[in-house]
């Protein structure tokens, strides 16, 4: 279920993601496909949503590049590639040379998808 996200300042929504993101990462830990599905959904909602505050408040995200758990870090670092392209990689970057599973196989594809110009950030 997709949270109301009317009237909620850029700091809500950075916690409300990186609350996503952990419930994203104990629903592939428990192989949970429909809900991360849905919670894919919510977490596409979010950036949308930031995206759409005065200013695209994407970068609010920026600080959740060193949060502990990876999945959250993986998802602000592809959710700001348009906003902050050189960070956002190093992040990318850092997870795939520090080989936390599975999420530095999806950081991995994503640095390749970049490079070979089959992903464009917006």
């Amino acid at each position: 279920m997709i949270t109301r996200l009317e009237n909620m300042s850029a700091r809500s929504f950075v916690e409300k993601f990186a609350t996503i993101a952990l419930a994203q990462d104990r629903a592939l830990l428990d192989g949970d496909t429909e809900k991360f599905n849905s919670l894919y959904d919510e977490m596409d909602a979010v950036s949308f949503a930031l995206k759409n505050l005065a200013g695209d408040q994407r970068s609010a995200l920026l600080q959740l590049y060193k949060h502990p758990n990876a999945q959250v870090r993986l998802k602000a670092a592809i959710s700001t590639l348009a906003v902050a392209p050189g960070p956002a990689r190093e992040v990318l970057e850092a997870i795939v040379a520090q080989r936390e599973y599975p999420q530095s196989a999806d950081a991995r594809g994503m640095l390749r998808a970049l490079d070979e110009g089959s992903f464009v950030p917006s």
